[in-house]
């Protein structure tokens, strides 16, 4: 009931422009009994709400008894206090286990936000995820390890500061941010709600440091996006550059393509800033288009089991092609199919946000890695896939469909992103049994797709100031 009254809450806020406030706090592991996924009630009819259900307490009974953390699990961690805003999200959760996993006092902070545009919109994760209460739970009865639970907005002063000085962490860790370019596109009210969320969110961290912990280390998840696809090579944050016989080294110029990349943009802008003037120690992690669902922890139990998003507002280019196929979906490429972008396991984000907390900036520092591990068009995704699809006995089939962004579908795309592997970033490269595995996932729950959420309906061209709640899933 608690946690249905907060959605509701955070659902009225969001549906008004606003941010849910004072939702609640609770700076303790929470749960009871196991609940089952949180599905919508305009997806899922009541029997198959029950069914689910019933399906997730057995899966976790099955298993109560034989699974353990992970082996690779250590405590190099060795006690710091990670605060992990966004935890209940697609990377968040998956990171908040791996540190805890390796000895990190971690703190989970969020609005439960990302559920909540589910119901909105009519949405589903593939995957049947359990609350954040019982995932937490959970975690605590196979590991033995303790994560603090923190529920409310950090657009809120009160609830946050009030959380950030509970916990006082070594570092924290930003995720808790509207992450869907489409989503920002749907209309003027999420395009709104996108920048106040993200970019008053970011500087409520950055307050929070400067006055409550100035020692702490921000850790903030930017994007690739906010390059743009320049003609030229993308540097890791900075550029040097000669003009009229002088010598600078900037910050790297920015060509946000939605309103959620210029949100990041901003972001960066108000962290550089607030290095030189209040000397906070920061790491700006541009992160590429991040896929897989699988990490050591996430798969200990069915409650720790991570979403997956194939739809065309929140689903990534690759996850959805995997979905598609699984289903008899054509794969659909926007426009010519030449958008290349840098990729990364969801393995290797969650060991780039160790990386980074281990080998901290130091004060009045802004440094930048740009967090992918390599780089693919979406005709070569498309390809490979195929390839894999078949070799399972799928009728793999790609059509391309009309771009609904406004972006560049061949271009030069050559990005920089050495700082990670020298800080020992061992990546895990998008192989062919990667990809086998990621089908055999879709299949598995393929029962869960709905056809209809899979082609794109936001349009770049037609956002507009009707509220546009209804249509904005499902294709016309």
């Amino acid at each position: 009931i608690m946690q249905a009254t907060v959605q509701q809450r955070a659902g009225r806020a969001v549906a008004s422009g606003r941010s849910s406030r004072n939702v609640a706090v609770n700076m303790h592991a929470v749960g009871s009994s196991v609940a089952p996924a949180v599905v919508s009630p305009s997806v899922v009819s009541l029997a198959k709400r029950r069914e689910l259900r019933q399906s997730v307490k057995a899966q976790s009974a099955a298993t109560a008894n034989k699974t353990a953390v992970p082996t690779t699990a250590s405590s190099n961690g060795a006690g710091t206090k990670v605060m992990i805003i966004g935890g209940d999200g697609y990377c968040g959760w998956a990171s908040a286990l791996h540190l805890s996993a390796r000895g990190y006092k971690v703190c989970i902070v969020d609005n439960l936000c990302r559920r909540n545009f589910d119901l909105q919109l009519g949405l589903d994760t593939l995957t049947p995820i359990a609350s954040i209460h019982d995932r937490v739970k959970r975690w605590g009865e196979i590991s033995g390890k303790h994560i603090e639970l923190a529920i409310g907005d950090i657009c809120d002063w009160e609830f946050f500061g009030d959380a950030f000085s509970s916990f006082a962490p070594d570092a924290v860790v930003h995720f808790g941010e509207q992450r869907s370019a489409p989503y920002s596109m749907i209309d003027r009210q999420r395009a709104v709600f996108t920048q106040n969320n993200n970019v008053i969110g970011t500087i409520n961290v950055l307050y929070a440091i400067k006055d409550l912990k100035p020692d702490c280390h921000l850790v903030k998840l930017g994007t690739m996006g906010e390059y743009g696809t320049p003609n030229i090579d993308i540097e890791e944050g900075y550029i040097t550059i000669t003009h009229n016989g002088r010598t600078d080294t900037l910050p790297y110029p920015k060509q946000g393509g939605s309103f959620y990349h210029l949100s990041k943009v901003h972001d960066s802008h108000n962290i550089h800033f607030a290095a030189r003037a209040w000397k906070v120690a920061a790491t700006d992690l541009n992160q590429g288009v991040v896929y897989g669902v699988r990490t050591e922890e996430t798969v200990a139990d069915p409650l720790l089991i991570n979403r997956y998003d194939y739809d065309g507002i929140f689903g990534t280019a690759l996850n959805r092609f995997v979905v598609q196929a699984a289903v008899g979906h054509p794969l659909t490429v926007y426009g010519k199919g030449g958008q290349t972008r840098g990729y990364l396991d969801i393995r290797d984000t969650v060991r780039c946000i160790q990386i980074a907390i281990d080998n901290p900036a130091k004060a009045g520092e802004m440094r930048v890695f740009n967090q992918f591990t390599e780089q693919w068009s979406v005709n070569q995704l498309a390809e490979i896939v195929g390839r894999e699809g078949k070799k399972l006995g799928l009728n793999v089939q790609v059509t391309n469909v009309p771009n609904p962004r406004v972006e560049a579908e061949e271009h030069y795309y050559n990005a920089k992103n050495t700082k990670l592997q020298d800080l020992g970033l061992k990546p895990h490269l998008l192989q062919d049994a990667m990809v086998d595995s990621l089908l055999e996932f879709a299949l598995q729950y393929k029962d869960r797709v709905r056809h209809e959420l899979i082609k794109p309906a936001v349009d770049w061209r037609k956002s507009g100031t009707k509220v546009n709640t209804m249509q904005a899933a499902v294709s016309k």
